[in-house]
């Protein structure tokens, strides 16, 4: 497999240094800047196929925001945290479909400039690629969910292969499928491995490159105390995606939101 670009590497570096100084000064009972546990990946897949180059997956369609309710399906042991509305003004900033050499790095430094956390949901092939990029993230205080081994769509798959993708991907508490294709026995799946599915509130549908403008209108438009709002860092060029970011919580920020991770 190719490495990031020479370009990319000063970035990661600095990135990386500033995360771990900042994390070395903050107080270390803080729930959301403590350090996760290192990745686990499963090794026994054979050739890594090429990173992912798409997000939209034709034999399902355009992606819909789903009903609150489902945002989380398996049990916890801690309710509480999921309680996500009574945080106040906060909102949960996600990203799909990374590690991604580029706009991985672009995006961290976006969320370290607003002082925001956010979850990264990520596939395991790109972390097997790019496992720094996941070690960055963590150390810059950001959490880190399931997104499968190579983004298939979970209800398309015969059950034993369902159940591989959702094993082999990042070791998590949190699985977002694909898509958000879901049925009773992905939740059941997720539920047995002990992670709980997460989808969103709000979809940007950055995936699709509609413009800065519109992507930042629509995390405006969605923006409510404790709604998830889905974004991209991989599968593609996510240039409009990090200038949305900016812009918007930008304005957020002023309007008296902060941003922490999903308790994943």
């Amino acid at each position: 497999m190719t490495r990031p670009p020479g370009k990319i590497l000063p970035l990661v570096a600095a990135l990386l240094c500033g995360a771990v100084l900042a994390q070395a000064a903050k107080p270390s009972d803080h729930s959301i800047t403590s350090a996760a546990p290192v990745v686990q990946v499963a090794s026994a897949h054979g050739p890594l196929s090429p990173p992912i180059t798409h997000k939209q997956d034709t034999s399902v369609g355009p992606r819909k925001p789903p009903h609150p309710s489902q945002r989380s399906i398996t049990p916890t042991t801690a309710p509480d945290d999921w309680n996500l509305t009574a945080h106040g003004k906060v909102l949960y900033l996600t990203f799909d479909d990374g590690p991604q050499p580029e706009w991985t790095p672009k995006v961290l430094q976006v969320l370290r400039k607003h002082k925001a956390h956010a979850t990264f949901f990520v596939l395991g092939i790109q972390v097997a690629q790019f496992p720094e990029l996941v070690t960055l993230e963590r150390a810059a205080g950001h959490h880190v969910g399931n997104h499968t081994w190579d983004h298939k769509t979970l209800t398309l798959l015969p059950d034993a292969k369902m159940r591989q993708e959702i094993a082999s991907g990042v070791k998590s508490k949190c699985l977002r499928p694909p898509t958000g294709a879901t049925n009773a026995k992905i939740e059941a799946t997720a539920a047995a491995l002990h992670q709980r599915q997460v989808l969103w509130d709000v979809d940007t549908e950055d995936w699709t490159k509609p413009g800065t403008a519109k992507i930042e209108h629509e995390i405006l438009r969605g923006a409510r105390p404790g709604a998830i709002i889905l974004m991209h860092d991989g599968g593609g060029n996510r240039s409009e995606t990090v200038a949305a970011l900016d812009s918007a919580l930008t304005k957020l920020t002023k309007l008296g939101y902060t941003y922490q991770s999903l308790p994943c």
